[in-house]
């Protein structure tokens, strides 16, 4: 569970701003748009009314507040870092107050959100949200989550209500007026371009909403998919395919559960060419995760992990979570205790807009969670003629409706969304990418595929968004079908999970756990630990979704999805360990396809043996598991410095730069001059030996570029070390010590000519960005909204995943640790948590980005459990009484 704008977004909540509009229409739009509030920013500041202007919209943290429909009063305990830890006698009157009290927080945060999840953002922010706003109503996350509402149970449907009673009783109390600077910064801002915009009641749905939008995010391979589909297109073979798509490494990094059964199915041979500019469509579209760094979304994943009390100094489990995903400011969790005197005792992180918790602890029980990468998505080939399309035995109407997309300071904009039976057509969104050859991609016969040279691809500038092409421009298109566009019960599950009392509860709960599929990891106060996977995970009768298959091919077509009984599951392992890292979950032996595109094991691996490690010496400790959690190793970086220093040089500067390799340990800290040129020679040798690549499917980051690089490091007569622009045959070293000369002069350039002066941090920044006017472009305006850039360790797939794209720069960093928690079993007072910035959404505010720096160095904060010691701890307390009663 991603920000620059400039390119594909790398997250759901923070999409592609650009899209069709024309490019001088853009930027004339850009410029009325937030001249204003530049204007009016200035003037705040030059006639001193600024601070009251930021300050208006804080919330109310102390005294008494009536909150209508409670039936008793409710306590809000705020600690030093604005954490709130809600008090009340039932359910509902707790998320009603969860409701308010994150709405105080975070509410333009959720209208944005909301905005997003329906396809909505240009009424909020103007015509460049127009593409965004198309793409999202072709998916239908809102209409998926209509359909939810009425399949869940009559319990989280009202627990839904008494949440969103709460975030509507904020907004009667601040008004529901754009120009209302009652409610943040953001609608003081938004008011002077907008200023029509009036604020809806927040309603269930737009709750459930948000876990399309999340399992979106965390869609496992459909970029995978899509760019092994354009590479073969584009040129390349389908042995230097898979040798950019190795297979799991499983002798070497195992698996979290490896669970014996049939083989799984191997890559199938047939692969889409002429299919290529209705996939290249889908490839440029907004909101997914890709962005530039070559189809590798291993950015998006966490790191769980649970060790026994056999090993622990306490003789209690201890829990550990710290999911990956898009920085962001605020950032993407909120922390809370909710607490009645019903069944309903949690506390932990969720996501604004979501009520309950999502992962944390109650007084059982512990629970963490990290994305399991399943293949929950195949793109179907479609032949279309215009309204119609073929299903293998006959021609059927398209599923049509239209969609008008309301704009701020614009037309309104009507898109036609078309479906078939495997789901809708992704590839009308841009139309002008539809037109491909008129032979058939694939043999009828089930034969290889014929030889064909394709052509150049069209223009992206598209005009306005959704319109068809013409019929004779439109053979084929592409459809999606993905286990979230069908309602499920996650939310029902995630309400269970909170009042589990034991491991059958828990998996009671895990069960009806529908999308994104996670890995669940659980102890619990008796001394148990566990693991389970669940999720709606397709059993497909052909192809294994490694590449997008033919739509009118029945055999093609899921059958099922893996039964909840069949998946992963581990109790109370023998070793007492427990990890998962986005590594694969089974063994090639297993009988169901999972998926073929895990990340590679390094991160599990490198957590496994730092518990290796400690255990050596004695028992794990808190202090212990918050140090795992920071560890900066660079686990490619192995198989790479000895190679590097096996080069002959024949500069003397680049001979000292590589001097700082000598002996390096591997880890990544800001202050590290050997990470610095490292990294930056990294970059340096895949941009030479991956020329080959097109221009927007560079090579990326992360460990399926380490597996790639270290089975051609023992392949030195590879082709792949060839830097084809250069117009001479480069061998292995060649390429090697051409890296690291224009590392040196690179590092030079930017940091001096000392080498040991180096600093891993001065290139590896992060900066975060707000919602809406942080992306906006305007200078000043981003200044009230953003932080940063502030010098950050790590680096993509170490333990401290502080992801960075080669194709992009080392300050391109767009996924990290967004929380980190660690649950003592032992000792509820013991446990620890920390934001990536803070639990405020209001620019300014004390508690915006007040946990920064401590997330930053690798500190976190007490997690405190009892109410004694919360109560003592307090630094705010509100009371919420019921109407009439204040």
């Amino acid at each position: 569970m991603i920000p620059d704008e400039t390119r594909p977004a790398a997250r759901p909540d923070l999409p592609e701003p650009g899209g069709p509009v024309p490019r001088r229409r853009r930027r004339w739009w850009r410029v009325v748009r937030w001249t204003g509030a530049v204007v009016v920013v200035l003037a705040l500041v030059a006639s001193g009314l600024a601070v009251w202007s930021v300050r208006r919209g804080f919330p109310q943290y102390d005294g008494t507040l009536s909150l209508p429909g409670l039936t008793a009063p409710v306590k809000v305990f705020r600690d030093s870092y604005g954490v709130a830890q809600i008090y009340a006698d039932s359910a509902t009157d707790l998320l009603q107050a969860q409701g308010y009290v994150t709405a105080q927080d975070r509410f333009w945060e959720m209208d944005y959100r909301r905005h997003l999840t329906s396809g909505r953002l240009a009424e909020l922010l103007g015509p460049p949200l127009v593409r965004t706003d198309a793409f999202l109503r072709t998916l239908g996350w809102r209409r998926t989550a209509e359909r939810e509402w009425q399949r869940i149970s009559p319990e989280a449907r009202s627990y839904l209500r008494a949440y969103a009673d709460g975030v509507n009783a904020w907004i009667a109390a601040n008004g529901a007026a754009a120009a209302s600077g009652a409610k943040s910064l953001e609608y003081t801002v938004l008011g002077l371009q907008n200023p029509g915009y009036t604020v809806e009641p927040w309603d269930p749905v737009d709750s459930l909403a948000w876990l399309k939008a999340l399992a979106w995010e965390l869609l496992g391979n459909m970029d995978a998919e899509i760019d092994r589909s354009l590479l073969l297109a584009q040129g390349l073979s389908r042995r230097q395919i898979e040798q950019l798509y190795p297979p799991y490494p499983y002798a070497r990094n195992r698996p979290i559960v490896d669970t014996p059964g049939t083989p799984s199915r191997p890559v199938p041979a047939r692969v889409w060419r002429e299919a290529a500019p209705a996939l290249d469509a889908l490839r440029s579209l907004p909101l997914r995760a890709g962005g530039d760094t070559g189809g590798d979304t291993a950015g998006i994943g966490s790191n769980s992990w649970v060790v026994s009390g056999a090993l622990t100094a306490s003789g209690k489990p201890l829990l550990a979570n710290d999911p990956h995903l898009a920085a962001s400011l605020p950032g993407t969790w909120y922390q809370v205790g909710l607490r009645c005197s019903c069944a309903y005792n949690v506390q932990g992180f969720t996501m604004p807009g979501l009520p309950g918790v999502v992962t944390g602890r109650n007084e059982r029980i512990a629970w963490g969670l990290t994305n399991l990468p399943a293949d929950v998505s195949d793109l179907y080939l479609e032949k279309v003629e215009g309204e119609r399309y073929f299903d293998g035995k006959a021609w059927r109407a398209l599923d049509s409706r239209q969609e008008v997309i309301k704009v701020a300071g614009g037309e309104p904009v009507t898109i036609t969304v078309r479906a078939t039976r495997h789901g809708p057509l992704l590839s009308d969104r841009r139309a002008d990418m539809l037109g491909v050859a008129a032979r058939p991609p694939l043999d009828p016969s089930g034969g290889p595929l014929p030889s064909l040279t394709p052509g150049p691809l069209p223009s992206l500038d598209t005009g306005e968004p959704g319109v068809p092409a013409p019929a004779a421009a439109e053979p084929y298109a592409v459809a999606l079908r993905w286990t979230a566009s069908e309602p499920g019960r996650t939310m029902d599950a995630l309400f269970g999970i909170n009042k589990a009392a034991n491991w059958t509860e828990f998996r009671a709960a895990a069960a009806l756990f529908d999308e994104p599929a996670q890995n669940l990891v659980y102890a619990d106060v008796d001394g148990h630990i566990g693991y389970q996977a669940p999720g709606r995970i397709p059993i497909r009768g052909k192809g294994d979704g490694s590449w997008p298959v033919p739509g009118w091919d029945p055999a093609y077509d899921w059958t099922g999805f893996i039964p909840f009984a069949e998946l992963p599951t581990l109790s109370d392992p023998p070793g007492g360990v427990i990890v998962t890292a986005n590594q694969a979950v089974a063994g090639p032996s297993y009988r169901h396809v999972i998926t073929t595109d895990w990340t590679y094991g390094y991160r599990g691996r490198r957590i496994l043996d730092l518990i290796a490690e400690r255990t050596a010496r004695g028992k794990i400790g808190v202090a212990d598991m918050r140090r795992m959690q920071s560890d900066n190793l660079n686990g490619g970086a192995a198989a790479v410095v000895p190679a590097l220093l096996a080069v002959p040089l024949n500069d003397g500067a680049v001979a000292k730069a590589r001097n700082l390799l000598k002996g390096w340990d591997f880890q990544q800290s800001t202050d590290s001059a050997a990470a610095a040129f490292y990294n930056a020679t990294w970059r340096s040798l895949l941009a030479r030996t991956f020329d080959e690549l097109p221009q927007d499917r560079k090579a990326g980051n992360g460990d399926r570029w380490w597996e790639v690089v270290a089975a051609l490091l023992r392949s030195p007569e590879s082709p792949w070390w060839d830097d084809r622009r250069t117009g001479r045959r480069e061998s292995m070293a060649d390429i090697l010590a051409a890296a690291m000369d224009e590392a040196t002069a690179e590092l030079t350039a930017r940091l001096g000519p000392d080498p040991a002066a180096w600093r891993w941090g001065d290139l590896h920044t992060l900066t975060l960005r707000g919602y809406g006017p942080g992306q906006s472009g305007i200078a000043p305006v981003e200044w009230l909204f953003n932080r940063g850039p502030v010098p950050i360790a790590g680096g993509g797939d170490a333990v401290n995943s502080t992801s960075w794209s080669a194709a992009g720069g080392y300050d391109d960093v767009v996924f990290v640790p967004t929380m980190r928690m660690i649950v003592d079993l032992s000792d509820p007072e013991g446990s620890r948590w920390v934001l990536l910035a803070g639990t405020s959404g209001h620019a300014f505010h004390p508690h915006f980005d007040d946990q920064l720096e401590l997330w930053r160095t690798g500190q976190d904060t007490p997690m405190r459990w009892r109410r004694k010691s919360i109560e003592a701890a307090a630094e705010h307390v509100l009371t919420f009484a019921p109407t009439g009663k204040g």
